[in-house]
């Protein structure tokens, strides 16, 4: 099988810096926070921004959105996190993780944050390598629910819920996967499949598989229903290899059959699963910081959809000509 992807437009008002992070949402809109501090709903028809957020004063590095479509949660480079009503436009919840006031329970600043797709909670992971849940209620909005110790003292680059709620996944700056048992509040998995810092990683739709991204220029797919055994390796189903450089971001499509990536090497590539193959690339601007596969069932005899963003500042729509 191959694959052409055909480059549909640009966001019609790019940031003014990097993009770390796009979302696609399931009202067919698109998110995007930026180094910039602004974060940026657009219309994936037209591809003009439709609402924004007056920019803060440091870059936002995270960006999650419930499966409703309805609420946006972000946090900032010193962990600032706030809840955003996509229908009104209103902050619904924000949370200064990086203030300690005297005699509170310890915290830390927030990194990477992701919505409970049950709703009720967030998680959150930073320096220490531990996830933390928090609320995400308007009225108790950031006060912690409860710690999952990872027992390894190395950042956490990335954690995501999966999609039906039952599991929290925690990646390291030292290559580590760490699979948390939402339920028991317990490690289910860990993986240390990567060599080098997992920058970010995907759930399929079913919540079975784990695809995850490493500054060891790898994508590596795990299936969380094998059992680890803890060795370097272990727990990985395939490996797919082909960037030359950092992979810094992906997305598994919602059938499960394809997923897409964005490297340092300036080049997003859509990867057949199954073949263990990427049956196509795109060169870029600059880095691809950030991938999103849209979540509505593609017309029959495309793949279907995605958005990038990266070191230019641009939001890009890519579109399938079909398979052949």
């Amino acid at each position: 099988m191959s694959l052409a992807f055909l480059h549909a437009h640009d966001g019609a008002e790019p940031h003014t810096d990097a993009v770390w992070a796009v979302n696609w949402t399931t009202a067919d809109t698109v998110l995007s926070v930026s180094a910039d501090g602004v974060i940026k709903q657009w219309d994936s028809i037209s591809g003009q921004v439709s609402r924004s957020r007056p920019p803060h004063t440091l870059g936002i590095v995270s960006l999650s959105v419930d499966p409703t479509g309805k609420l946006a949660l972000y946090n900032t480079l010193e962990g600032l996190t706030t809840l955003w009503g996509l229908e009104d436009g209103e902050v619904k919840g924000s949370f200064e993780s990086y203030a300690r006031g005297a005699g509170s329970e310890a915290t830390e600043p927030s990194w990477s944050v992701s919505l409970n797709p049950r709703g009720g909670t967030y998680a959150s992971t930073g320096g220490s390598g531990n996830v933390t849940i928090h609320s995400a209620e308007p009225s108790s909005f950031g006060e912690r629910r409860t710690t999952l110790t990872s027992g390894r003292n190395k950042f956490g680059m990335h954690c995501k819920y999966s999609p039906d709620g039952s599991r929290v996944a925690m990646s390291s700056e030292a290559g580590q996967i760490f699979v948390f048992d939402v339920a028991s509040n317990s490690i289910q998995v860990a993986y240390s499949s990567h060599a080098m810092a997992v920058r970010n990683f995907a759930w399929s739709a079913d919540s079975t598989l784990l695809l995850s991204t490493s500054e060891d220029k790898r994508l590596i797919l795990h299936d969380v229903r094998v059992s680890s055994s803890g060795k370097p390796g272990s727990g990985a189903v395939a490996t797919l290899s082909g960037h030359s450089s950092w992979v810094l971001s992906t997305d598994i499509s919602p059938d499960s059959r394809l997923a897409v990536s964005g490297s340092a090497d300036k080049t997003t590539k859509v990867w057949d699963i199954a073949a263990r193959a990427a049956v196509s690339t795109v060169q870029e601007q600059g880095e691809v910081w950030s991938v999103s596969w849209r979540p509505k069932p593609p017309a029959h005899g495309t793949a279907g959809a995605y958005v990038t963003g990266g070191e230019d500042g641009a939001v890009r729509w890519w579109r399938s000509a079909g398979a052949g």
